[in-house]
């Protein structure tokens, strides 16, 4: 992307720990795009991703109990999961795309991000 950061759009990332979010922002970021990683997750004010960061673009990563847990080797319960789910509900719910990064590699995450990116911001 050749526009300078302040004409560049703002692209925010939520997800539950484990995810993928730092991964993705790595990658949109070498591709150009400008990113914001949120950490709604762990707030209580269910609309904070509107407040602080106000994306031009939201994008949802999705990672199931068992997959967060073997990718960040958390020791967490599934009630502590369910919690992070409830936190991101509004975000979720006002996301542009929501990616299972279940069963997709980093690069597979990029791609669809970057797919997405491209079609919606032309």
């Amino acid at each position: 992307m050749d526009e300078p950061p302040s004409k560049r759009p703002l692209i925010g990332v939520v997800g539950p720990c484990g995810s993928g979010k730092s991964t993705l922002i790595a990658g949109l970021e070498q591709s150009g795009y400008l990113c914001r990683h949120i950490a709604q997750e762990h707030s209580y004010v269910k609309t904070m991703w509107q407040v602080i960061t106000k994306p031009d673009v939201l994008i949802f990563l999705h990672a199931s109990f068992p997959v967060s847990t073997a990718r960040r080797k958390l020791n967490w319960q599934e009630k502590d999961y369910e919690e992070q789910f409830r936190r991101l509900s509004h975000a979720r719910e006002h996301a542009h795309i929501i990616i299972d990064t279940d069963n997709l590699t980093p690069s597979e995450v990029l791609q669809k991000a970057l797919d997405f990116l491209k079609d919606t911001l032309r």
